[in-house]
């Protein structure tokens, strides 16, 4: 590139201000849309590799093998885990980490904060930089405590303020006066760890302590174990001694259930973000969506340059006739190309830095652009400038390069490729609509699930549901928790409040066992069980499909497992299932459940209701099997729901408010049942969201391009429309043509985009339990609004070509 490049592009620029300002804003805006979706791709993929030595770090998790999915899937761990791990697999680096909503008291209120219980190797395996004092080698002191950076200036001003400060932290009914040792860094978005506060693990270790033999179930996740292991061998290694540990193990520390069998699973640290069904999917599909947008500005720069080239005939005569080769010509428009990528790269990094924060907004995301730096884009957005120049300038530069000089300076012909040329620029449009209508399909599918779900029926009444998670607080006793249920109940607006270890949003935890049959071999479908208060269906407005619900009236409806006086007993009680256990057990259907009986002779459960399936987790995961037990007593780890009237902000500051008068120093975390669905649906609405913002902008690219190639390429039709005018042929006609050789490529794209757009939403529709069909009607729309904007956008070019009078447009140059 050299100085007549420069000056060669400033007259372009400034004597052909519309197709500069077609070609450069339309790669900034591929350029722009593709910065922010790889800015996406990148936060998603940089999940905890923050952690120093995170290539090392692994996740143990486990299950027993009665659900062989959950055992591949699940993240938990019991804690006798890493302590036969330790046991077995001397010299194992590892900490065990048991995090819970914990309350810090201030000004007499209680403020809800994070704690993380870990293991004395915790700053081993997490190599953390503290911002202040010195990480304990070994963290065993019960009175010590770590905090985070904005816990230290929440409650002393400073870390460094913060040092020897004492912070009163109430779990589980007990305070302690814990003394901050150091204050590390703010955790970054992109992590699955979650803790405002970390303090050591007070779990015994000793088998002669009376607590030892119940902490140390195999048969109760309550932890996440992680373990550093030095490269990837050692992880294998790791991995294949974890069978023969589960059977030595988990049989003879788990003698209650003597047939329980348990699976590890191991994975990267950072591999956990993804664990979730359809989200690598998703990140792909939306890097992938930012690629062809990038690709359509691309294409837009190739079809307007070489329908362009005509005009440029005559200079490239005169470069050949003054000596310059091919080669020359080669290299100066490519580096004119080059130029035009620099500018659009610059002008797209400023509509990226103005799309930004609209799109955080729209998303909830936490995106930013930082530009230098490991993550700077100054660099990267360099080299894709080259990279888009190179491509985009490639072609155009062969078609001009290839002029010859003396045809052209004889007004003979002008350059375009000729019918070849034309076929290229057609291809082109096609890929390029092809891209668009394969996008315009993905969004409404998207679009449409995401309304699906938020309004598709779940077996029970979402709205106007508030859910009070923290009624589940081990800090409450038995008559605090009756009586919050009795005040919930009580307040203006309230129609009724119960509690429940199942609720909308997922509960606190997951319980399952076996289930055995009369009549059918093996132990039975696994089936998760729950407990909950009296008029729990009511007040989630369950629909029952056959018998009757619940009724503490009734003595054999209560779970006799937590009798009046707190007892465990193994005698009979009756419950209620939902559709789904129903179909798990080989019932004929709901009705022929009734009356009969499952589970083991000591403690079997009689059916005499069910229920329809009440969908409380996300719509990727299909409704579990599920069976209810009527506590004899308060749900303990139940979460409170309510039924109220009238306004849900008015309602939810009255429920706090009862909360504060009645158990102050604990805080208060209260939600709706919407809100809490509405969390598990935000990755696929944040996806939605992006995609529809990357399909409207690849379809005003591509509408731009049209319109300028439909430009270019009248004006070089303008002797041609001439001749048609003269020979009889109306204006309607001329418009006629134009407008129909202009979609023909567009209707050409169809047959590439449907089914590339039926593969692309058939996969990620199957990955919900609960989707929408997938339409033709997704399709013809889609080739609907496309044809529509395509008419439109080249119609004004094509009825100015069609009303030149004969005689102009046969003197037209």
């Amino acid at each position: 590139m050299d100085r007549f490049t420069l000056v060669a592009f400033w007259r372009s620029l400034t004597r052909h201000r519309l197709y500069a300002a077609l070609n450069i804003g339309g790669l900034a805006l591929g350029i722009a849309v593709f910065l922010v979706l790889g800015l996406y791709v990148r936060f998603e993929t940089s999940y905890e590799k923050w952690l120093p030595g995170w290539q090392d770090l692994y996740l143990v998790g486990g299950a027993g093998t009665g659900a062989p999915e959950d055992a591949a899937h699940t993240q938990n761990s019991p804690v006798a885990a890493l302590t036969a791990i330790r046991a077995d697999l001397p010299g194992t680096i590892g900490t065990r980490v048991e995090s819970r909503d914990v309350a810090v008291v201030r000004d007499g209120i209680g403020v809800r904060e994070r704690l993380a219980s870990v293991d004395p190797d915790v700053f081993a395996v997490f190599r953390l930089s503290p911002v202040a004092g010195a990480l304990p080698p070994l963290f065993r002191d019960p009175s010590q405590l770590v905090i985070t950076a904005r816990t230290a200036a929440k409650y002393f001003g400073s870390p460094t303020a913060a040092l020897g400060g004492t912070l009163p932290v109430t779990s589980r009914g007990q305070q302690t006066n814990y003394r901050v040792v150091a204050v590390v860094p703010d955790l970054p978005d992109a992590s699955e760890l979650r803790f405002d506060l970390i303090a050591p693990m007070t779990y015994s270790e000793s088998p002669a302590d009376p607590d030892y033999k119940s902490n140390h179930q195999w048969n109760y996740n309550s932890v996440e174990t992680f373990v550093r292991l030095p490269g990837r061998e050692a992880a294998e290694r790791f991995a294949a001694a974890l069978p023969a540990l589960a059977a030595r193990h988990v049989t003879n520390e788990t003698p209650e259930v003597p047939d329980y069998r348990f699976a590890f699973n191991v994975r990267p640290i950072a591999s956990r973000h993804f664990e979730a069904p359809g989200s690598r999917l998703m990140v792909a599909t939306l890097g992938i969506i930012g690629l062809l947008t990038l690709l359509v500005a691309v294409v837009n720069y190739v079809n307007l340059a070489t329908a362009r080239a005509g005009l440029r005939a005559r200079e490239v005569g005169m470069r050949k006739v003054l000596g310059a080769d091919r080669a020359a010509l080669m290299r100066h428009y490519l580096g004119e190309a080059v130029v035009t990528a620099l500018a659009a790269a610059a002008l797209g990094l400023g509509l990226a830095e103005l799309g930004v924060p609209l799109i955080n907004a729209a998303t909830g995301l936490t995106l930013s652009i930082r530009y230098a730096g490991v993550d700077g884009v100054l660099l990267p957005l360099l080299l894709l400038a080259l990279v888009v120049g190179l491509t985009a300038g490639l072609y155009p530069a062969i078609v001009l390069a290839r002029v010859p000089a003396a045809a052209v300076l004889a007004s003979a012909r002008g350059p375009g490729g000729g019918h070849a040329g034309a076929r290229v620029r057609e291809a082109l449009v096609v890929f390029q609509f092809a891209v668009t209508i394969a996008l315009i399909v993905g969004t409404a599918v998207l679009v449409a699930q995401t309304h699906h779900v938020r309004s598709a029926d779940v077996g029970y009444d979402r709205q106007q549901l508030l859910l009070v998670r923290s009624y589940a607080s081990a800090s409450l006793d038995e008559a605090q928790r009756t009586d919050l249920l009795r005040r919930f109940a009580a307040l203006p607006g309230a129609r009724s409040a119960a509690a429940g270890t199942s609720v909308p949003g997922i509960g606190n935890y997951v319980s399952a066992n076996t289930y055995a049959v009369p009549g059918l071999p093996g132990y039975g479908p696994s089936i998760e069980f729950y407990s909950v208060s009296q008029g729990y269906f009511e007040t989630l407005r369950a629909r029952l499909l056959a018998g009757r619900l619940l009724d503490p009236a009734r003595p054999a409806d209560r779970d006799p497992d937590i009798a009046q006086d707190g007892s465990n007993t193994n005698a009979p009680a009756n419950v209620v299932i939902n559709r789904a256990a129903a179909r798990a057990f080989h019932f004929a259907s709901p009705a022929d459940a009734i009356g009969r009986t499952v589970g083991p002779t000591e403690g079997p459960r009689t059916i005499v209701g069910v229920i329809e399936n009440m969908r409380v987790d996300s719509a990727r995961r299909p409704v579990s099997p599920t069976l209810y037990l009527l506590s004899a007593r308060t749900v303990k780890n139940g979460i409170a729901v309510i039924r109220f009237d009238g306004n849900t902000k008015t309602f939810l500051e009255r429920a706090q408010a009862e909360w504060r008068g009645t158990v102050p120093r604990l805080p208060f975390d209260g939600y709706t049942a919407v809100q809490a669905l509405d969390r598990l649906g935000k990755s696929d609405q944040q996806m939605a969201n992006l995609f529809a913002i990357g399909a409207i902008l690849a379809v005003a690219i591509g509408c731009v391009g049209l319109w300028g190639l439909a430009s270019f390429t009248t004006a070089r039709r303008t002797r041609e429309i001439g001749v048609r005018k003269t020979l009889g042929a109306t204006s309607n006609d001329v418009a006629k043509l134009l407008v129909g050789q202009f979609l023909r490529p567009v209707l050409l794209a169809n047959l590439i985009a449907w089914p590339l757009a039926w593969v692309a939403m058939r996969t990620w529709l199957a990955g919900f339990d609960d989707h929408v069909a997938l339409s033709p009607l997704f399709f013809l729309g889609a080739s609907a609004l496309t044809l529509v904007i395509a008419v439109v956008t080249v119609l004004s070019q094509s009825i100015r070509a069609s009303r030149a009078t004969p005689a102009w447009a046969l003197r037209h140059e």
